[in-house]
């Protein structure tokens, strides 16, 4: 549970960076509500992690009061904002890939997970047009916004290999029909991205590095960065009611 909801939150924080400094005011409310969308889904899956483990912590303690080696969200959702083009291919690779998790997690026997996979999914599917008519627009638009656009795509398709993986956590859970096993979503994933690409006149990278590491609570640098500032507030005045 924490994996998904650190996957939702850190990449919901990144978005909202974006308030009020997008290109043009319509992709200003569509990066803040598609933010917004990411941290009711976060927000639902802490309260299950809370129920799950028993400490009844709030999504605040979750968020706000664990430590970097504590949040085990993917490398991919928390890289930095970039330009434009950086933000969209962000967005592209991930919400292909939470598509398809959450249509494979609306099936799941945790039933409350069930349920917010179901209502995610709803949500999500905007979030994938939003990121594939972007994507087409930058990549087949001028010269400036096709090399920006690759450029981006070079640079994060790395992370996405981790997005796949496999570890001594999910073998049980989906065998026990509560997970979706990660193999298993890749090739309508990657089917899907390869449509977009065409469209887009982008090219797939071909690298062999293929760096993780965020499941298990190691982060890039850029991470801590964002998580100082983000926690600062909260923990300089623990408890403050306003």
């Amino acid at each position: 549970m924490l994996r998904l909801a650190d996957d939702c939150f850190v990449l919901s924080h990144r978005l909202a960076e974006w308030s009020s400094r997008a290109p043009t005011l319509e992709e200003d409310v569509a990066l803040t509500n598609i933010a917004l969308d990411l941290l009711g889904q976060a927000r639902r899956l802490y309260e299950h992690a809370a129920r799950l483990d028993g400490t009844g912590r709030s999504e605040d303690e979750y968020v706000f009061m664990r430590d970097e080696r504590d949040f085990v969200n993917c490398l991919l959702v928390e890289q930095e904002n970039g330009d434009f083009a950086t933000t969209i291919v962000r967005e592209l690779l991930f919400s292909t890939y939470q598509l398809g998790l959450c249509g494979a997690l609306r099936e799941s026997a945790d039933a409350t997970l069930a349920a917010v996979a179901a209502k995610a999914h709803t949500e999500v599917t905007y979030h994938v047009s939003h990121a594939r008519q972007w994507t087409v627009r930058l990549g087949d638009g001028t010269a400036e916004s096709h090399i920006r656009t690759q450029t981006a795509l070079d640079a994060l398709w790395p992370y996405t290999h981790e997005l796949f993986e496999s570890d001594d956590v999910t073998p049980s859970l989906v065998a026990d029909g509560v997970a979706a096993a990660p193999a298993a979503l890749m090739p309508e994933w990657s089917a899907s991205i390869g449509t977009v690409l065409a469209e887009a006149t982008l090219e797939r990278p071909e690298t062999t590095w293929a760096p993780s590491g965020g499941r298990r609570g190691l982060h890039t640098e850029r991470f801590g960065y964002m998580l100082a500032e983000m926690q600062h507030l909260h923990r300089a005045h623990p408890g403050a009611r306003w």
